[in-house]
């Protein structure tokens, strides 16, 4: 699970774990063999010539269906690490035997196994620019388009096209390396795609509103958050306490069991919506029966998750306790790393909304850029940007969108992030053409048509698969 505020789960470990239950299978029945040998890269520290020292990117592949002169369907985890049960069971292993293509998945630098420096301090950080992880994949590109046989040890075509795709951050990574190296890359497939970047994305909650409207319990949560506030800002401890025995928490400060309690509700929001039900519905709104107070409702929803969840007193401390974890710079920490990305990339911190928008709020007003921000220096130094440029950041990668040929998004009606995506509720925030289309998934939440396969599916899932498949064979034909 993330650090506070940063619900950015990978929607490829999403797929991991739902691909689990529901395997993808070969066309004959058979399930498709594991692609459990890692491989690695040569890459520069930095590409633009602060440090020419090398480090090595580990990437899997699947070649299960790749025939002579098929692509290469290239995809990234983003925020997690590689793994075969991401290179085998999402949506782009089906689209490879659909083309008699390869899937080959690289780790993006910092996460996993992939470490360009020693440690995760501030200087070291100071590599991990937007720019370096895109040139990471064009060199990655590159290679296996001039030696296939020194990167996949098998004989791949030199003139297979590549197709890249992705999921929620992985997603903007696909859409934004077709709009920087369309040279080297035949099309993109971005699937929830964070694309509009905020300092503070108060307009992340409202969609999930929008969802909890849709199931009949967004007054409910609403008011649930405001009588939490009532006990959090009143400064009456004995309530406080009480409080934290009903959500299962250990002891914080109010504005950290108020994010803490934030993460917990929202986790649902993450999990596919299916035929065989909605489980926003049966993990939140289903508390809400008027068997309890809205507050005790949302409590129990909580202290459900944690109690599922198997969290322990000692990790909610070291996941909600924000005072611990400045100083350790150990490798693997991946929360660690997208808090970085916040910092010093994007922002785009969730956050409650200002009382002058009259939004509903889902959130705590504790939850706000004062909370987030100063954790920025505290964890990386004096020398961090505060706050970050995030006008600069969307005008820039939003801008290298506009007009690019040859990306397909998808967007789910009931994502969480889909105010943040190329379809928010206001409207289109790139424009749906033929040759970039935007797709709706009805009722759907996060990427969830590049997931594996499940019986139970949405009929609109599977459209939206179909549509994306044909779109990759007019690329690559």
């Amino acid at each position: 699970m993330r650090t506070l505020g940063a619900l950015a789960f990978s929607a490829f470990a999403v797929f991991a774990a739902m691909a689990k239950c529901y395997p993808t299978t070969s066309s004959g029945g058979s399930a498709v063999p594991s692609s459990s040998t890692e491989f690695w890269f040569s890459q520069p520290i930095d590409h633009f010539g602060l440090n020419n020292d090398t480090w090595d990117q580990r990437y899997l592949f699947n070649a299960t269906f790749y025939k002579p002169g098929g692509p290469i369907i290239m995809a990234t985890p983003g925020e997690a690490a590689v793994s075969s049960s991401l290179a085998d069971l999402s949506h782009f292993n089906y689209l490879a035997q659909l083309t008699d293509g390869l899937v080959v998945l690289v780790e993006h630098r910092f996460y996993g196994k992939s470490n360009p420096m020693p440690d995760l301090s501030g200087d070291s950080l100071k590599y991990h620019t937007v720019e370096n992880v895109l040139q990471d994949f064009a060199e990655f590109i590159r290679a296996a388009k001039s030696n296939p046989d020194q990167i996949f040890s098998l004989p791949v075509s030199r003139n297979s096209k590549v197709v890249f795709g992705g999921g929620s951050y992985a997603g903007s990574i696909a859409a934004w390396i077709r709009a920087k190296y369309p040279d080297l890359v035949a099309g993109a497939w971005a699937s929830s795609a964070v694309i509009k970047y905020r300092l503070e994305n108060y307009q992340f909650d409202q969609s999930w509103g929008k969802h909890l409207e849709a199931l009949g319990c967004a007054q409910d949560v609403a008011t649930a958050v405001e009588d939490l506030d009532s006990i959090l800002l009143s400064g009456n401890t004995t309530a406080f306490s009480e409080l934290q025995s009903k959500f299962s928490f250990p002891a914080l400060s109010p504005s950290d069991f108020a994010a803490l309690a934030n993460v917990f509700i929202n986790s649902a929001a993450m999990a596919p919506t299916t035929k065989s039900g909605d489980y926003t519905e049966s993990t939140v709104c289903a508390y809400f029966d008027g068997t309890r107070s809205p507050l005790d409702s949302y409590a129990a929803a909580v202290a459900k998750v944690v109690s599922a969840g198997g969290y322990t007193q000692d990790s909610l401390i070291q996941m909600g306790d924000t005072s611990l974890g400045y100083e350790n710079y150990a490798l693997g920490q991946s929360s660690r790393v997208w808090y970085y990305q916040e910092c010093a990339w994007y922002g785009n911190w969730q956050v409650a909304p200002p009382s002058s928008t009259n939004m509903q709020r889902y959130r705590s007003q504790l939850v706000n850029l004062s909370y987030f921000q100063p954790n920025c220096r505290n964890k990386f130094g004096s020398d961090i940007q505060i706050p970050a440029n995030s006008g600069g950041f969307d005008d820039k990668w939003l801008g290298m969108l506009r007009g690019t040929t040859n990306i397909y998004y998808t967007v789910g009606a009931y994502d969480i992030w889909r105010n943040s995506n190329v379809l928010s509720w206001d409207g289109y925030v790139l424009q749906n053409t033929t040759q970039s289309p935007i797709f709706l998934i009805d009722k759907a939440t996060h990427s969830q048509d590049v997931a594996g396969h499940r019986v139970n599916d949405l009929d609109s899932v599977n459209l939206a698969r179909e549509i994306g498949n044909r779109l990759v064979q007019q690329w690559i034909g």
